[in-house]
């Protein structure tokens, strides 16, 4: 059995994550359109939604395709996976859901051409490093994404999986299985480890850790690879894709929570982005895994044109992001309000607010471009670098996303002028 056989005979026996058998708690919250349109602009901040997309979810495991599908209903929703079992469990939820969107084959991603098709959006999170070749699997995805298309994706991150790694080679070493009573004592013997073992903070924020399913495809999975920043940049550099942005960035940046008050900020701030994000990784030290966002090489435009040097964040509009939320109890002296992005998976990256720029927060109306929220302020020379200032904190902390299109429409009027 070669290893692409092993992987796929593994999910058959351990399908992962856990299957749903009802996604009712979960509708309204798919559907909202302000969360539709924040994850639009989040992977294009100078386009204006649109529908009709075709999305591809690239090994979709029980569940992922049907939630898109469920959120996304005037979009076409294509999911392929090496697993049958998988594929079972996301029919019964298609059919249960009448999702006439959705449709699914059973097929590796490095076979992704065999579908004939082209995507704007391709999802693949938590795959790509289970594959023998990940080279070849992203670049199986890239030949089927469209040129202005963006991808999705997420990897381990090798530091914060030190742990991780420490077990697999002790259940290697023993020839743990996943059967279930290997299993059972695999967590009987993890909740025996020594507190200060350096899986134990993984373990306190990975809710579902002790499921079998979940332990299993932690410690016993088949094929497994890791990256850090550098080499996640070094990837895409060779499959032909340029990186995007993180999915959530603050913790990536210098700019942001504890990494801030460092006394290497400065320096850390100076670097060019690459090497701020490997610096800043190396700094924190526990980063489990990178979701980020990632383009073809070759797209004629950028694909995060975001930039506060010149005049286009005039036009920029913000997009609050509705799974942050405004504290104003037991704050920090001199803070009218924290905010916090429940998606952010360190607790230092609070965003406080002061009384004025409170009253910023609430001119975002999704409509407003800085611009104008700049005129409602009423402020001097001075009084604009601040409110610049706190919007591109917003942007740093993933309190906003931009709609920037119409400042790319700007700018496309100006480049036809001079032609």
């Amino acid at each position: 059995m070669n290893r692409s056989e092993e992987v796929r005979d593994f999910y058959e026996r351990m399908p992962y994550p856990a299957p749903r058998t009802s996604l009712d708690a979960h509708r309204d919250h798919y559907k909202n359109p302000d969360r539709r349109r924040a994850e639009f602009h989040l992977m294009w901040p100078a386009k204006q939604p649109q529908g009709g997309q075709e999305i591809l979810i690239a090994g979709c495991g029980t569940s992922q395709a049907a939630r898109y599908a469920l959120r996304e209903p005037d979009a076409r929703i294509t999911a392929i996976d090496i697993s049958d079992t998988s594929l079972r469990h996301t029919r019964d939820l298609q059919r249960k859901y009448n999702l006439e969107n959705l449709e699914l084959h059973q097929l590796p991603i490095e076979s992704v051409q065999e579908l004939g098709r082209c995507f704007d959006l391709v999802v693949c999170t938590g795959v790509l490093h289970h594959l023998p070749d990940p080279d070849h699997g992203l670049r199986a995805l890239r030949d089927v994404l469209r040129p202005g298309g963006a991808m999705r994706l997420m990897v381990y991150a090798r530091y914060g999986r030190a742990g991780i790694y420490m077990m697999q080679e002790y259940c290697g070493l023993l020839g743990i299985s996943p059967s279930a009573e290997d299993l059972r004592d695999l967590g009987a013997a993890i909740e025996a480890l020594p507190a200060d073992h350096p899986i134990s903070g993984l373990l306190r924020r990975a809710a579902d850790f002790r499921r079998p399913e979940a332990m299993a495809d932690a410690l016993l999975h088949p094929q497994d690879r890791a990256y850090t920043v550098p080499e996640l940049y070094a990837w895409l550099d060779r499959c032909g894709m340029s990186f995007g942005r993180w999915i959530e960035q603050a913790p990536y940046l210098a700019q942001c929570g504890m990494v801030a008050r460092s006394p290497h900020a400065a320096r850390l701030a100076s670097l060019p982005s690459r090497l701020q994000h490997a610096a800043v990784e190396l700094f924190r030290g526990t980063m489990v895994s990178h979701n980020f966002i990632a383009y073809r090489d070759d797209r004629s435009d950028v694909g995060q044109p975001i930039n506060f040097a010149g005049d286009a964040w005039r036009d920029y509009v913000p997009v609050a992001l509705p799974w942050t939320v405004c504290v104003r109890e037991r704050l920090p002296p001199g803070s009218a309000a924290v905010l916090i992005n429940r998606r952010h998976k360190f607790t230092d990256l609070v965003c406080t607010v002061d009384s004025f720029e409170e009253r910023l927060l609430g001119t975002i109306d999704g409509n407003r471009t800085l611009a104008e929220i700049l005129q409602f302020a009423e402020q001097d020379g001075d009084g604009e670098r601040r409110v610049l200032r706190f919007f591109e904190r917003l942007w740093q902390y993933d309190q906003v996303v931009f709609d920037a299109s119409r400042a790319a429409a700007k700018l496309r009027d100006r480049e036809k002028e001079t032609q």
